[in-house]
């Protein structure tokens, strides 16, 4: 009896858990961005279009919204390393495939698989974090992984930048493979069953309404973005994507024990925090696409050298974050969230004026204050939200913010692609000589400038929404 008592009452090791989270964490989101600046050579080596290669991005967001809202109930029929073990093991065979893929083919089914791991990893992730830190601790928990969660994709660019200058594209994924067996090796030997096993039914019909939503809405968003919102596959997969999702959040609410349990809708902060998060991820994925062009394109600057000017910001957001992470444990979320998406309309407001003439130091400066912004919002909305949910709604609320992070994140994409497409078609119809590199330059600044302005609407929407945000602490 002893003996079962003391395994019950076993000792959480916290550190050693939360330290191979955070290195598999790190290299899943670095590999999920490393490969945006290698997208130009891709098209030379394996003779596709710019639309074509896009889904090597498009596949792995893809495949993050099918198997994300499954994770909720995934975490509840495995144990916590089991399901860190298959998360690294398929991020481990994902970039070894993609380091030896001789062609486009085995390089998009090495993405999935690597998708497949970080799609396994993240809800995890977050669901552990919360059933081993106490309410008081999760601010500056959820702070260092925020550093972890901006700085991997932020340095991406410039790692991967600086590895095509000198090597060639494999080199990204031979890079992040032996930090995955290292983090495969921390887990085996540190992590510990926290969660508790249910093994509730699996509804398939669920599962298949979820994969047809959620896909659905991903794939019509990032498709739009090379296809034009005319076209009849970009229209029919959003719209049969949504009416799947209407069906399936329907069937949540009639069954006892839903895949999803959508009464974490019930809780305020945890609806306010999401709408948070979902308006933040779409103005930072958007930004992430339309700077590294406009740098390229707008300024004429290479690869690496883009790189190295979005460095700053991201690394200051993977810095602000633990700091963000202290404040709202002392404060709560009120002081950050409001003026968060304050700092955010400022930048972007500035940004929407950026021009061929604008100089690098400037595109500096804003960049770094606008992710200043963003880590004064994202993990605080994103704590509190999370507080305010009963233990046993966890699963349920990772998984649903996780999953509406990576439908925001396509959105975002494809709506500023699309306007930035739509602005630099009618810029070039006044153009007396559309092959002038100058007016080339201007017409993508003039698109650039636009997609801005797509993102100041969305950062007055956040700061209305902050404005009812309250702390959930529990008394």
């Amino acid at each position: 009896m002893s003996t079962l008592a003391s395994q019950q009452q076993q000792v959480i090791r916290t550190t050693p858990i939360l330290i191979s989270f955070l290195i598999a964490g790190f290299i899943g989101l670095f590999s999920e961005t490393a490969l945006n600046m290698a997208l130009g050579d891709l098209i030379n080596v394996f003779q596709v279009s710019s639309s074509t290669v896009q889904w090597l991005t498009t596949g792995y967001l893809l495949t993050l919204g099918i198997l994300v809202p499954v994770s909720g109930l995934l975490l509840q029929w495995f144990s916590t390393r089991q399901l860190f073990t298959a998360s690294l093991v398929f991020s481990i065979i994902g970039t070894l495939v993609a380091a030896v893929a001789p062609g486009f083919g085995m390089l998009m089914l090495a993405r999935v698989i690597q998708a497949i791991g970080t799609g396994l990893l993240l809800p995890l992730m977050f669901n552990t974090i919360l059933l081993i830190f106490p309410i008081h601790k999760r601010g500056a928990t959820m702070g260092l992984m925020g550093l972890v969660i901006m700085f991997a994709p932020a340095i991406g660019p410039s790692v991967s930048g600086l590895i095509i200058e000198n090597l060639n594209w494999h080199w990204i994924f031979w890079v992040s493979l032996p930090f995955l067996v290292i983090a495969l090796l921390s887990g085996i030997t540190y992590m510990q069953n926290v969660s508790t096993i249910t093994k509730p039914k699996i509804d398939v019909l669920s599962i298949i309404l979820s994969t047809i939503g959620f896909g659905g809405i991903v794939y019509g968003f990032s498709s739009a973005g090379e296809s034009g919102w005319g076209s009849s596959i970009v229209i029919s997969t959003i719209v049969v994507g949504l009416a799947a999702l209407l069906l399936f959040s329907l069937r949540q609410l009639k069954m006892s024990k839903p895949m999803i349990d959508l009464r974490v809708f019930k809780y305020p902060m945890f609806t306010l925090g999401l709408l948070a998060v979902f308006i933040t991820f779409m103005i930072i994925l958007s930004s992430m696409i339309l700077l590294p062009l406009y740098l390229q394109t707008g300024l004429a600057l290479a690869a690496f050298s883009a790189g190295l000017v979005l460095l700053p910001g991201g690394v200051l957001n993977g810095l602000m974050s633990p700091l963000t992470g202290r404040i709202f444990d002392k404060y709560g979320p009120r002081g950050l969230v409001v003026p968060g998406f304050a700092i955010m309309i400022v930048m972007l407001w500035i940004l929407s004026t950026v021009n061929t003439e604008t100089s690098i130091l400037t595109v500096i400066l804003l960049h770094s204050f606008l992710f200043i912004g963003v880590s004064m919002v994202m993990m605080p909305a994103q704590t509190n939200g999370l507080n305010q949910l009963p233990k046993e709604l966890y699963p349920d609320g990772t998984a649903t913010m996780n999953t509406l992070q990576q439908v925001s994140g396509a959105i975002g994409t494809a709506v500023a692609i699309t306007i930035m497409s739509a602005s630099q078609s009618s810029y070039m119809k006044h153009v007396a000589n559309p092959a002038d590199p100058a007016a080339i330059s201007a017409a993508l600044t003039a698109g650039v400038q636009d997609s801005f302005i797509f993102g100041l609407i969305l950062a007055i929407v956040g700061l209305v929404v902050s404005l009812f945000i309250k702390s959930s602490r529990v008394k």
